[in-house]
């Protein structure tokens, strides 16, 4: 009986378990891209939870709701990579992602966001989108 409410409680809590977000280094520098275009990445693994699920799709709705027009120009995009697929591993690598990771870049200049998603994009979305929103405006206004 043991056995099984172990089993239980391991299909029940695994989800969670698979989440390796990475910590939130707020600024760093990226590479040596010194574009003008804002460049939003979410890396995730194949096995995702939903909290991961739900931080992707808030936040690519919250950059398509807040910048239409930049969007549009493509001076602001947004990318979902997974980090199992041989090709996303060398921007990963280049810019220090190892986990589940939303970063806004910008030239040389790289925030992220991977504990803002975590804490608010499902419990508070509203928070989460004006987070988005004075980060792109800060990247907007250099």
């Amino acid at each position: 009986m043991n056995t099984f409410r172990l089993i239980i409680a391991l299909l029940l809590f695994a989800p969670f378990l698979a989440c390796t977000a990475q910590p939130s280094a707020q600024q760093g520098n990226a590479s040596e891209n010194n574009s003008d275009k804002i460049e939003a990445y979410y890396f995730h693994f194949t096995a995702r939870c939903t909290t991961c699920r739900t931080i992707e799709a808030r936040a690519k709705e919250n950059l398509e709701t807040l910048y239409p027009n930049q969007i549009k120009q493509g001076l602001i995009t947004f990318q979902s990579l997974n980090l199992e697929e041989a090709p996303n591993k060398t921007l990963a690598d280049k810019l220090g992602v190892s986990g589940q990771t939303l970063l806004i870049v910008k030239g040389d200049k790289k925030i992220n966001l991977t504990n803002e998603g975590f804490m608010y994009a499902v419990v508070k979305p509203e928070k989460f989108k004006e987070i988005i929103n004075e980060k792109v405006d800060g990247l907007l206004a250099q």
